[in-house]
């Protein structure tokens, strides 16, 4: 089902939001940086999550 690959890449981009927040506490110099790319990259991950939920998924009416 389509809206099954779509939600897994749309969980692989959390991981990666995840992974740049980590590196941000890691890394001072570029902290505000990368916690704004992770702050994007989620955001990201929810407009595919609310694209399945609002497009793919047929609706039950």
């Amino acid at each position: 089902m389509p809206s099954n690959a779509i939600l897994y890449e749309a969980q692989q981009l959390y991981n990666v939001s995840d992974r740049l927040d980590s590196l941000a506490d890691q890394h001072p110099l570029v902290s505000e940086a990368l916690c704004t790319i992770s702050g994007n990259v989620r955001s990201t991950a929810t407009v595919l999550e609310v694209l399945v939920a609002t497009k793919v998924i047929p609706s039950m009416d």
